[in-house]
Parts: C-alpha cells; sequence; structure tokens
C-alpha cells in the first residue's frame, strides 16, 4: 500500500466519522485513546510495606473472590501484582543486609 493510498483511505474514515458514521467514529477514538483492558479493583487493597503485609493483602483478594466481587482470573493478576511487591521487599531487605554486613567486615 502506497503513502498515497493510506493518506486517501485515512481521509475517506475522518469524511465518514464526520458525517455520524459511528464505525468510523469508533475506529477513530479506539485509535486516539485505546480501550482500556480490565478494570480497576473494586475495592482498596491494604498497604504493601513488609513482607507481612502481602498476606493480608492476598487474604483481601481471595475474600473479594470469595464474595464475587473478582472472578479468579482478576484475583491471581492481583495476586501476580502483590506477588511482585513481595519480591520487590525482599530483594530491597537482601540489599539492607549485605550492605550491612559489607560495611561490618570492612
Amino acid at each position: 500500500m502506497s503513502e498515497d493510498d493510506r493518506a486517501a483511505i485515512v481521509e475517506k474514515i475522518i469524511k465518514q466519522a464526520k458525517r455520524g458514521d459511528r464505525a468510523s467514529q469508533k475506529l477513530i477514538v479506539d485509535r486516539i485513546e485505546p480501550p482500556r483492558k480490565g478494570r480497576a479493583a473494586p475495592f482498596p487493597l491494604p498497604p504493601i510495606k513488609t513482607a507481612t503485609d502481602v498476606v493480608g493483602a492476598l487474604a483481601t483478594v481471595t475474600a473479594a473472590m470469595a464474595a464475587g466481587q473478582l472472578s479468579p482470573a482478576e484475583a491471581v493478576e492481583i495476586a501476580a501484582v502483590i506477588e511482585t511487591a513481595r519480591r520487590a521487599i525482599e530483594t530491597q531487605d537482601v540489599e539492607v543486609r549485605l550492605h550491612a554486613l559489607e560495611e561490618r567486615f570492612k
């Protein structure tokens, strides 16, 4: 497809959208602001600052799934985010301990 062909197609879509063609309008809007995938968690997660907080956050997700606020797939996705937070906390803890050991043996 040539650049001229592309320009002609885009021009036609814009004209159709201006005339009220819903499909053309949706095509343009979807390119400007793509539809968001998923949804925000329908409940507040507790803060996750320590490894202990992870247990409470996972319990909150499990309870929300059991109550029907989340599908099992949504619960798995949120649990993966919580797991990422746990790994970050763990990595930070290891770094702090390593730094303390290095300072001790200087």
